[in-house]
């Protein structure tokens, strides 16, 4: 009864700060268009009517972060009202791993494992939480880390995740019933490889807490991390260099899309550096929807900061509509050109030669690949009087379709 309380507060709440969302979203066009007739009129803007859109501009902002979290809290765990594990050994792991939460207490873990449960692997340091629980933080990592929500997700048991994929596909043609059939070209394939690695987190409690019956440690775990995990995640999805981490989409050789090549990640320039073009700027954003192939634009996201989303919302077309359209309903993405835009603060500001915005159908252009498995290790020693609990799980990403994925170049060429 609780939770379903909890549930329709929350639901009013984003209802609440949607309708303010909307609201916002209308002065600033009240305010814009003000400007814009300055502009014409005077060769130049009042400067309150500039700070007033700007602070509109900014709520926007808030209001919308304000909605991510709310939205994120809903989707928080409530493993007290939630299916219980129907195995009895499910049940068994979860027992025994709450009382290794709580007590430090293995001996429940360690005859699970001798029944061959894989419970957990002590050479490896700590055990295997509950499926339940490693279920609650993807699924909170999913909410939380934005390419992860746009990218396809493989799950493993190794290391490593190895895929063959086909840059060029096997010729074909039209015969005649009785025409001898000419001998076609193979595909050209190529092995894509996506090691696991390791991301961490360290929350920390007191023994107090974990000695409090009503503390959920389960949830409180899962709540924990999962903040930890993302952020980590996100930077990684988007710039990491590979090493000892995954590799972003931002981290591979960029060229011009008119010399692209497999392998590469295809650009088109602004023309300005660091900066939009001051003639028509939105024309280069309509030539990067339409740089990719039809097949890649129909599941196709933008990918940009709010930094760069604050700069978009001026921009008009020819009939003086705005290109940036709110959302329609809470939880859903905004619109840029009729495509749902995915805001990562990971992606850089717009700068002189910047990549500050990607265009592509991430589902089939970037992979993310889990290890099964988060693995926690309880220390009581380390920073007493808390409780550490070294978390890890094994995540790898890369591009592996170079065609789905185009970028933004803020620069003369």
């Amino acid at each position: 009864m609780n939770q379903n309380s909890n549930e329709t507060s929350v639901t009013h709440e984003v209802k609440a700060e949607f309708g303010g969302f909307q609201r916002t979203f209308e002065a600033f066009k009240n305010i814009n268009d003000q400007w814009l007739r300055e502009i014409e009129k005077r060769f130049g803007a009042d400067v309150l009517t500039e700070e007033k859109l700007n602070r509109i501009n900014s709520a926007l902002d808030e209001h919308k972060q304000r909605m991510d979290e709310l939205m994120l809290s809903n989707a928080r765990p409530d493993f007290a009202s939630g299916d219980a594990p129907r195995s009895p050994y499910a049940r068994e792991h979860r027992a025994g791993f709450d009382l290794y939460m709580r007590k430090g207490v293995e001996q429940g873990l360690l005859e699970l494992e001798s029944k061959a449960l894989s419970a957990g692997v002590s050479a490896d340091g700590g055990f295997l939480v509950p499926p339940e629980t490693e279920r609650q933080i993807d699924r909170l990592l999913s909410v939380a880390s934005p390419i992860r929500s746009i990218s396809s997700v493989q799950k493993i048991s190794g290391n490593i995740y190895k895929k063959p994929f086909a840059t060029t596909s096997a010729s074909t043609g039209w015969v005649g019933e009785t025409a001898a059939r000419p001998q076609t070209t193979t595909p050209t394939l190529v092995e894509l490889s996506f090691p696991a690695m390791e991301i961490y987190a360290m929350p920390s409690a007191t023994q107090t807490i974990l000695d409090d019956a009503a503390v959920d440690t389960e949830a409180w775990l899962a709540d924990e991390v999962q903040i930890i995990f993302a952020e980590q995640e996100s930077l990684a999805f988007v710039s990491g260099d590979g090493v000892n981490k995954p590799k972003g989409f931002l981290a591979y050789t960029n060229v011009a899309n008119a010399s692209w090549t497999w392998g590469n990640m295809g650009y088109l320039a602004t023309g300005v550096s660091a900066a939009f073009a001051a003639s028509n700027p939105s024309d280069i954003l309509v030539n990067l929807i339409y740089s990719l192939k039809q097949g890649y634009r129909a599941n196709a996201n933008w990918v940009l900061n709010r930094n760069v989303q604050a700069d978009i919302r001026k921009f008009k077309d020819a009939n003086g509509m705005y290109l940036w359209q709110p959302s329609v309903q809470a939880g859903q993405p905004s619109l840029l050109l009729g495509y749902p835009v995915t805001e990562s603060e990971d992606m850089p500001n717009i700068a002189a030669n910047s990549f500050s915005i990607a265009f592509g159908d991430f589902k089939r252009g970037y992979l993310i690949v889990d290890r099964l498995g988060i693995r926690v290790l309880r220390d009581p020693y380390t920073s007493k009087p808390y409780v550490l609990f070294y978390t890890t799980k094994r995540v790898g990403g890369g591009v592996q379709n170079f065609e789905a994925i185009k970028l933004l170049k803020f620069g003369v060429s």
